[in-house]
């Protein structure tokens, strides 16, 4: 049995190219961080949950079922808070 389901998973991402895609591309990410760990780099962002899991695709899906990593698709702006009372300003 997974955790987090698929199901869930796919409820977060809204479809299966999209979790594919973002889980994929994070995954990618989360393994970057941990292989330039000694290097003193620091330009990738670290695992954004405490996980039990050894594998960054694990990660990846723990982040996505928390809402840490969402996906934004080209052309729109991610949501904030600051944003959400703010008129367009297009009048």
């Amino acid at each position: 049995m997974m955790n987090p389901s698929i199901e869930e998973l796919l409820e977060r991402a809204g479809s299966k190219f999209a979790l594919v895609t973002l889980s994929a591309k994070r995954a990618r990410e989360i393994n970057a961080y941990f292989n330039q760990l000694g290097e003193g780099l620091g330009s990738i962002v670290p695992p954004q949950v405490t996980s039990v899991a050894r594998k960054p695709l694990s990660i990846a899906f723990e982040e996505i079922a928390s809402d840490k990593i969402v996906m934004v698709r080209p052309g729109e702006r991610p949501e904030s808070d600051e944003d959400a009372g703010a008129g367009s300003g297009d009048d």
